[in-house]
């Protein structure tokens, strides 16, 4: 893996410029082929086409010391177009954004997918530092990791913890990004939230959150770790019939040793069962309050998803710039990039250039 401490910052408004360049860069790194379904009303030009699984690998990672991390990420597209983060969830990793990446990179971005903090090659750079998982850090991480690659401000996607992560860098740190595309929409929450609760069958979902918040839960996830997650990913995507191989490119990220305790930490802050981290607290009592995201939204879902999700209509005023939300259909669950990959690219596009 390349190691490396800085890059060259940005110029956002060379986009035109870079996109031969990008052409030429995707094509060394990836195929493109195969078609995909139009998604109807763009405005815009869509995204080559491209057939879900097309791709099943990155160039060689990346790494680079951002706060209290060692972060690995993939990174395709010119150095110097507009830049574009994507965030993967639980119990999820980068290969999420597989054939997103390339489709991005072949229209001129910067695209960089972090391995967050207990996935992947991510490491502690302390073994004193915490191993928190709570809504807030993960946002600051991805912070540092701008900070680390001289990146100023970028276009933010993701699903999952990912999308949540999103929706909080756009909420606290407007000025650093550019657009959002969130995946199952406005996500920040609050530990008094999560006291609040649900009626039976929206508990019912959430079963692993309780089965986490005991000790048998956590040596459960350890011991099992491999079967957990594809169940996981089989009741959040149960028309995804996805294959040993896809499920276990991602499933090698769940090795990090610091996975287990960031999962268990993440699912018992929200519950109000595990303490946060001081110096996170005034973070955390501004996204208490649900603020209002500003910049240009557009939010997605898929038509099958089986994971815990608000409706869209519950947080469509959370979006008080240019917004749109769009339902992806045929059978598209939790784990959106990987399974419409075109559409979720197209999204990108749209909302950075709006």
């Amino acid at each position: 893996m390349k190691t490396i401490k800085l890059a060259h910052p940005i110029d956002r408004d060379r986009r035109q410029f870079f996109c031969t360049a990008a052409m030429a860069v995707a094509a060394a790194q990836f195929v493109l082929s195969g078609p995909a379904s139009a998604q109807p009303g763009k405005t815009k030009p869509e995204t080559s086409k491209i057939k879900r699984g097309t791709h099943t690998s990155f160039a060689p990672l990346k790494q680079v010391d951002a706060g209290v991390l060692n972060i690995g990420y993939a990174e395709a597209g010119p150095t110097e177009g507009p830049v574009v983060i994507l965030l993967h969830g639980w119990p999820y990793d980068i290969h999420s954004f597989a054939d997103v990446a390339p489709l991005l990179a072949s229209e001129g971005y910067r695209v960089i997918i972090p391995h967050l903090r207990g996935y992947g090659t991510t490491r502690f750079l302390s073994s004193e530092t915490p191993r928190n998982g709570q809504q807030s850090v993960v946002a600051v991480d991805v912070i540092a990791l701008m900070d680390a690659l001289r990146i100023e401000k970028a276009t933010i996607a993701g699903f999952d913890w990912g999308a949540r992560t999103a929706c909080i860098v756009a909420a606290l740190w407007p000025e650093r990004c550019r657009a959002l595309v969130s995946v199952s929409g406005y996500l920040i929450g609050s530990q008094e939230g999560g006291k609040a609760p649900l009626p039976p069958k929206a508990e019912l979902q959430w079963w692993y959150q309780y089965y986490f918040a005991t000790e048998r839960g956590r040596a459960g996830y350890d011991k099992y770790r491999r079967d957990f997650s594809k169940l996981i990913w089989q009741l959040a995507s149960p028309k995804w019939d996805f294959d040993d191989a896809t499920f276990e490119r991602s499933a090698a990220a769940f090795d990090n040793p610091d996975h287990v305790s960031i999962v268990i930490h993440n699912y018992r802050w929200r519950l109000g069962l595990a303490e946060g981290e001081a110096k996170y607290d005034d973070l955390e009592k501004r996204l208490a309050v649900a603020p209002v995201i500003t910049v240009p939204t557009i939010t997605m879902e898929g038509d099958a998803n089986g994971a815990p999700h608000p409706e869209p209509g519950a947080y469509a005023k959370k979006f008080s710039g240019k917004y749109a939300h769009r339902t992806i259909k045929g059978g598209v669950g939790h784990d959106l990039p990987q399974e419409a990959p075109q559409a979720f690219a197209d999204a990108v596009v749209q909302v950075a250039e709006s």
